[in-house]
């Protein structure tokens, strides 16, 4: 059987040799790396990483938690399957995606943010006759429901509330207009039984939204 694809996310001490400590007992632990991405460097003196692996499928992931809880400093908050196949996709690669194509900046935007944040799906809405329409959707996205109208409604980067027909879905969003006809939207992205988004990653997605509605013609 094909080894299994898994993401990673370590939170270890800012200190030379931490990453190659983590590196080297996944590696025993039998996991072949493919990406590593710091995800949000803390006031406390550690960093979040975000680590793209193969297993073979002989191999449990709980043999990675372990491996990873032996190297002082270090802790997972957070692991699961990951789309084979898929790839760390950096914020500039996206940015540099979208501002190429501003006819469609919003829907190639959504396409890619799964990839950039690690979420299960993106989604863009504005306004329309019956309170919300979508601009855009990656594949995987949920089937709009009624409580999207209540997203109009922020005034900056936070966390959604819960929608209960999405079950145990962490949802954040941010709000930005048009800057070619004044049109308000809301990115939304969404992660099916977590983690919760960090601070980083909401302020990296406020600063991503607001740069694609000034390019969106």
């Amino acid at each position: 059987m094909e080894d299994m694809s898994f993401l990673l996310r370590v939170s270890l001490p800012d200190v030379p040799g931490s990453l190659g400590a983590v590196a080297t007992a996944l590696g025993a632990a039998g996991a072949d790396i493919e990406a590593i991405e710091i995800v949000e460097r803390r006031g406390d003196g550690t960093v979040v990483d975000d680590v793209l692996l193969q297993l073979p499928t002989s191999v449990m992931p709980d043999a990675l938690v372990t491996a990873c809880h032996a190297v002082d400093g270090v802790s997972v908050e957070w692991i699961s399957r990951y789309a084979a196949g898929a790839s760390l996709t950096m914020d500039l690669e996206t940015v540099e995606a979208f501002t190429s194509e501003p006819a469609r900046a919003i829907a190639r935007m959504v396409e890619l943010l799964p990839g950039t944040f690690r979420t299960d799906w993106a989604i863009a809405v504005s306004a329309g006759a019956d309170g919300a329409q979508v601009l855009a959707a990656s594949a995987t996205a949920p089937e709009p429901v009624a409580d999207l109208a209540d997203w109009l409604k922020i005034d900056g980067p936070r966390v959604l509330p819960e929608i209960a027909a999405w079950d145990a879905t962490v949802l954040i969003g941010a709000p930005a207009q048009r800057a070619v006809d004044g049109e308000p939207f809301v990115v939304a992205l969404g992660r099916r039984g977590g983690p919760d988004f960090l601070a980083s990653e909401l302020a990296r997605l406020g600063h991503m939204v607001a740069l694609v509605a000034s390019v969106q013609s």
